[in-house]
């Protein structure tokens, strides 16, 4: 966190300042978290881990921020379909890199897999050209998720068969 809040500046507070954001505590705090977290995390996740350390900073207050944070392009939204919007870092060193999600339909894992990435570059770099020039659209990023069931979700079937 930056100068009062104990530590240096951190790699986003160039990116809050290029936004007109004030890095304010609640700020630092919510990034700090999920800078640090392996996890997809909900809203109401982020607040648990944040109300540990800060009682002070609400729930509202994790909702704003995110939106903001979402908003200026330093975490990204997710919606896996199990009612609740998931976030995640955009940039920084903290990033995992790009890449895309598996996503159980019975125990909602999420699974993070970087493989493709490449030939998928390639085969979405032409998607992208061929529908940008079609109509007259500015693509600037995709999302890609495949729904199924986890390996352990699998097991669980075949056994109770």
């Amino acid at each position: 966190m930056s100068g009062r809040y104990g530590r240096g500046p951190r790699w986003w507070d160039s990116n809050l300042r290029k936004h007109s954001c004030r890095i304010t505590m609640p700020r630092q705090v919510i990034l700090d978290v999920l800078s640090n977290e392996e996890q997809h995390l909900s809203a109401e996740d982020v607040f648990l881990k944040v109300h540990k350390k800060y009682p002070d900073i609400g729930l509202t207050t994790v909702y704003r921020t995110l939106n903001l944070l979402t908003q200026i392009g330093l975490v990204v939204r997710f919606d896996f379909g199990d009612g609740k919007a998931r976030y995640e870092l955009s940039s920084g060193p903290e990033k995992k890199g790009h890449h895309h999600h598996l996503v159980c339909t019975k125990c909602n894992r999420i699974i993070d897999y970087d493989d493709f990435i490449e030939e998928e570059e390639k085969l979405f770099g032409k998607i992208e050209k061929v529908l940008s020039e079609k109509y007259d659209f500015e693509i600037t990023d995709h999302l890609v998720r495949f729904y199924g069931l986890c390996e352990e979700c699998r097991s669980e079937i075949q056994e109770s068969l």
